[in-house]
Parts: C-alpha cells; sequence; structure tokens
C-alpha cells in the first residue's frame, strides 16, 4: 500500500494480508468530497495560524478544488490500492501541486479528519432524507383530497374493528413521516462541525482560528467551531448512532405501510390495485402479479435494524478516545441512507398509482358487527351503564351470528327482546359507516 500518511516509525513493509484487512478506501471513497471540502477550511486555518503562505494557501486551494470538480464531475476514479480516501486524496493532490501538499496535513490527524468528513456526509444526506419525507407526505395530502369520504373498515388485532375515514388512515402515516422528519431535524440542528481535536488532545493552533465555515450546495454554508472537548469530538459516534436509530424507525413506519398495502392486494381483502409498474410476475404462474418491491421495504427493515445494531455493539466496549473499530459505522451508515432514499423515492411514484376498489370496500363495510360499539354507544346516551350496553350489543351480535339475520332486517320485536330502546329504525341509523365515523368527535378531522 503506498503513500500512507503514517510510516516514519515502521522498519518492516506492512504485512499483504494487513494492508487488504485495515484498509476502507472501497467505502470511504464516499466521503471524497467532504473531504476536499474539510481540506479547504483546514488550509485556510493553517493560513490563518501562520502555517501557510498565501502563495502556499493558492496553489493548495486550487488544487483541491480542482480535486473537488472532479469528484463532483464524472471523470473521478478512485485508486482502491490506496489505505484510505483521505491517502488518496492526499496522493492527488500532491501530483497536482508538488511537494507543498506535504503541508496538507499538518496540525491534523484521520481521527479529527475521518469524523468531521463522516459529519458533512450525513449532514447533506439528512437533508437529502427531509426532502424524500416531505415529496412523500406530499403525496399523502393528495390521497387525502381525492377521499375525504371514503371509509374503510378499520382493523385490530387484524379483525374488523370500527369504520374508519380513509382519510384517518392516511393521516396516520403522515404523521408517522412528520415525526421520522422532526427527530432527522433534531439531529441535524444538534450535529456540530469542529476542528481541531488533532489526534485526541488538540493543535498547537489557537482556538479562534478554527473559527471558519464551509459550504455545500445542499447545506449553504455550515460553521466551523473548536472543538469543546476533543477526546469526545475524535471517539463520539452518537450521530452516527442518533441518525441509524431514526432511519431504522422511519424503515419501520414504511414497512408497516407496505404490509397494510401487500394485505390491501390480495384477493381476500381486493381494497386496492397496485399498478403493474411497480409489480413483478412469477417464473412459472402466468396469472402472477406480485408487490415485490413492497416487500423489499419490509424486508429491507431487517437491514436498517442490523445497521443500528452493529454500530451499537462496535461501541460499547470502545475505550477513550480512537480505536479503529470505529472505522466499522461507515457502511452501516451509508447503507442505511441509501436503503432510507431509495424507499421514500419509490413509494412517492407508487402511491398516486394505487386504485381503490370503493365497491369491494363497500361490501366489507356491509359487516354490521362494524357498528357494535356504535349501537352500545346508543344505549349509553340513553342512560343504559356502558357494561350493560356491552353485554346486550354482545348477545344481539351472537343471535346474529347463530340465525345467520342481518340486524337490519330484524323485527322490533326481535330487536327489543335484547333491550327496549332497540329497534329497526334506530339500528338502520346506526348500520351507516359515514354516520359511525361522524359521531367520534374527540379526534380532530382534516
Amino acid at each position: 500500500m503506498k503513500n500512507k500518511l503514517w510510516g516514519g516509525r515502521f522498519s518492516k513493509k506492512t504485512n499483504p494480508l494487513v494492508e487488504e484487512f485495515t484498509k476502507s478506501i472501497q467505502f470511504d471513497k464516499k466521503l471524497a468530497e467532504y473531504d476536499c471540502i474539510g481540506s479547504i477550511a483546514h488550509i485556510s486555518i493553517l493560513k490563518k495560524a501562520g502555517l501557510l503562505t498565501s502563495k502556499e494557501y493558492s496553489k493548495l486551494n486550487k488544487g483541491l478544488n480542482d480535486i473537488l470538480g472532479s469528484i463532483k464531475g464524472s471523470s473521478f476514479k478512485v485508486d482502491e490500492s490506496l489505505e484510505d480516501i483521505h491517502s488518496y486524496i492526499q496522493d492527488l493532490l500532491e501530483k497536482k501541486v508538488g511537494k507543498i501538499a506535504l503541508k496538507l496535513h499538518t496540525c491534523r490527524s484521520r481521527n479529527d479528519q475521518v469524523v468531521f468528513d463522516t459529519k458533512l456526509y450525513c449532514l447533506e444526506n439528512i437533508t437529502i432524507i427531509s426532502v424524500l419525507i416531505k415529496d412523500l407526505n406530499l403525496k399523502w395530502v393528495d390521497l387525502i383530497s381525492k377521499n375525504i369520504n371514503t371509509y374503510i373498515p378499520g382493523y385490530t388485532h387484524l379483525q374488523h374493528a370500527m369504520p374508519i375515514g380513509l382519510v384517518s388512515y392516511f393521516n396516520a402515516y403522515a404523521s408517522m413521516l412528520h415525526r421520522d422528519y422532526k427527530r432527522l431535524e433534531n439531529i441535524f440542528n444538534s450535529t456540530n462541525l469542529s476542528m481541531g481535536s488533532g489526534a485526541l488532545a488538540g493543535t498547537s493552533i489557537s482556538m479562534h482560528k478554527y473559527n471558519v465555515a464551509v459550504k455545500l450546495l445542499s447545506l449553504g454554508a455550515k460553521k466551523i467551531e473548536p472543538s469543546s472537548n476533543s477526546l469526545d469530538t475524535v471517539s463520539d459516534r452518537d450521530f452516527v448512532i442518533e441518525i441509524l436509530s431514526s432511519l431504522a424507525i422511519t424503515g419501520m413506519h414504511l414497512s408497516r405501510l407496505a404490509e397494510d398495502l401487500i394485505l390491501w392486494s390480495t384477493k381476500e381483502f381486493d381494497f386496492i390495485d397496485i399498478d403493474e409498474s411497480f409489480c413483478t410476475g412469477s417464473s412459472l404462474m402466468p396469472q402472477k402479479k406480485n408487490p415485490d418491491v413492497l416487500e423489499l421495504i419490509r424486508g429491507n427493515t431487517g437491514k436498517l435494524y442490523g445497521n443500528l445494531m452493529s454500530v451499537l455493539v462496535m461501541m460499547k466496549g470502545l475505550p477513550l478516545a480512537y480505536n479503529r473499530d470505529m472505522q466499522l459505522d461507515k457502511e452501516p451508515l451509508f447503507s442505511s441512507f441509501e436503503i432510507a432514499q431509495k424507499e421514500l423515492k419509490i413509494l412517492t411514484e407508487l402511491l398516486p398509482k394505487i386504485k381503490f376498489k370503493k365497491e369491494n370496500i363497500a361490501k366489507q363495510l356491509e359487516d354490521e358487527c362494524l357498528y357494535a360499539t356504535d349501537m352500545a354507544d346508543y344505549l349509553v346516551q340513553n342512560k343504559v351503564a356502558f357494561k350493560d350496553a356491552h353485554t346486550i350489543i354482545g348477545k344481539l351480535i351472537s343471535y346474529k351470528l347463530k340465525s345467520k339475520k342481518n340486524i337490519k332486517d330484524m323485527t322490533d320485536d326481535e330487536l327489543k327482546k335484547f333491550h327496549p330502546l332497540l329497534n329497526h329504525k334506530m339500528v338502520k341509523k346506526i348500520i351507516d359507516p359515514e354516520t359511525s365515523v361522524r359521531s367520534k368527535k374527540s379526534v380532530k378531522r382534516k
């Protein structure tokens, strides 16, 4: 492995097995852009500290900006024979500007550099995820506006419970996504960028010279501050764990949505039709239209949970300060961001193409058991104790199921056997999805 950022103390070559085992460039190459941005900020600090002349600064700044430009274009290729992306950027810079590039690492440690680059990556990707969540929530708003007066059976224990408005269902997931957005917003606001921690104990540059700013296209200017505690800065991965936790929760919400849609698309439910462009077929059964996209969203939740657990377990026994174990936070972090972004994008396209089979849903709403609580509430409003009302309507439902008679078709005499207040006109009015939904006044209707 050539051009290491370390090695002067060593007289032997690194064993090739060790080089292959310890290198991280194959995945930390995703940090190339952020490493350049951090290095541009670092040389401005070195200039302020008198450790670079104006001429040296200009040469380094131009070289780093040239590399940054190539990363954002299509010409950037990574040589994976080097140890990590930080070594590679240094190597590229030296080829561009000569030996002056050797001053880039002045008062700097990869311990501090890695966490800075990772935080920049996280801040930008939190911004991307937040925009995607907003886009998906806009689809809920569209679906709500198109289904104001649509009702569906509500379920508990996956059994018919009470009628609900389809709007309430949509709003439930919109509320989950809003919480996901707020969690990420809180992480974004609490993630501080700092430089000057060195390997663990700080550097010889005065603290006030570290007050600079970096620019990212999606973030605008972001202020860098001196580290409040250098030991904590280089060894902290709380921000990674918080992000992985937040993305795991988002994945869980999307998985629950996917499960609902999978169930609703089955012949047994037959509530919705998922557009063919988001389904796949069977290699054996010609009739099949499978909701594979939704199944993979459901399945990916296991990866998101695993990514969180892998970093929690990796961090649990580490002494202060930096340890090489912490290199293993990158792949789970990158993986979770990529999974969440892909899932949010595909659901944003899939949801508007779902067709609700309102005739099939209406047939399910004919189940009179859905209105048992409404009938009990009617008795309660007429001075019957709820426990008694619960028992009365329970016996009525039992009679309905055994006799295979619809409650709506029962005579007044039959109904009054259960309670004098029960009558044909009353039950016919109550057994109606719109009446049932509108009778619930304890929640806001959007």
